[in-house]
């Protein structure tokens, strides 16, 4: 899957905010267990915490259900923070990619932050990718901000569930080896994506709580404190979030 100009980000920007109301946001991340059969002389490699063999589609999806970028291979045995910081999409975000380096107002302020992704609490707190506050340390203006990731975030969860649902073959494992499962899944993803194209997203439109559970298996384990720790400008762009959302509330309150 070619990845994305970064001057094509503006406009997914654009719609994330029209749609989720979300600044500044250009994609949101998650993993998808995909069962596959047991290979040989794997040992527990491929077993996740379910204990199922599998391996993870880590991808990114925009506004409109569609795949961003993908990342495809990981042992079932990984956690989604892991599975992140030893991606090829990692190191393309570290080095500026999906424009995440570009620095814009949000909306009717002077206030400037880059573009975003949006992740779970299994994903580290970076400057181009902002999770959950923790649950244990929830004021209001926190809660405000959780719920609106949590709102935005669902176009991923949306993304595997639609996929899911069209490719029934995802909800049971895949008898081929991982070489043929990994490039069978990336194919899906494409198809996918051709699908919305043709069809329009009003089509496959969805919500979280009409996907069944099978079909948005998450990944579900979270990294350790540390290595989901961020770095103080990290923090900084997500109280600037926090800050903003919080205002909102009270302007249309």
């Amino acid at each position: 899957m070619p990845f994305p100009k970064n001057e094509d980000m503006q406009s997914i920007s654009e719609e994330f905010w029209n749609k989720w109301k979300y600044p500044n946001c250009v994609g949101c991340i998650d993993g998808k267990h995909i069962r596959i059969q047991n290979p040989k002389h794997s040992g527990s490699m491929y077993r996740n915490y379910k204990q199922y063999f599998s391996i993870v589609l880590q991808a990114v999806a925009g506004p409109n259900y569609k795949f961003i970028a993908i990342d495809v291979g990981a042992y079932g045995k990984e956690i989604d923070g892991g599975i992140f910081s030893h991606s090829n999409l990692c190191q393309k975000l570290e080095n500026g990619g999906l424009g995440v380096t570009r620095h814009c107002p949000l909306p009717g302020t002077n206030i400037k932050v880059p573009h975003v992704l949006l992740g779970d609490e299994a994903y580290p707190l970076k400057t181009y990718l902002m999770r959950p506050f923790p649950v244990l340390k929830l004021g209001p203006s926190e809660i405000i901000f959780n719920e609106r990731l949590s709102r935005a975030r669902q176009v991923v969860e949306c993304a595997f569930g639609i996929m899911s649902a069209k490719w029934r073959l995802l909800q049971k494992s895949i008898e081929v080896n991982p070489e043929s499962a990994d490039k069978l899944i990336k194919c899906i993803c494409l198809l996918h994506n051709i699908i919305i194209d043709r069809e329009g997203e009003q089509q496959v439109a969805c919500t979280f709580e009409q996907i069944p559970d099978q079909t948005h298996s998450r990944t579900g384990r979270f990294g350790t404190l540390g290595e989901n720790r961020g770095t103080s400008s990290a923090y900084d762009i997500r109280d600037k979030f926090k800050t903003y959302f919080s205002s909102q509330e009270l302007y249309n309150a």
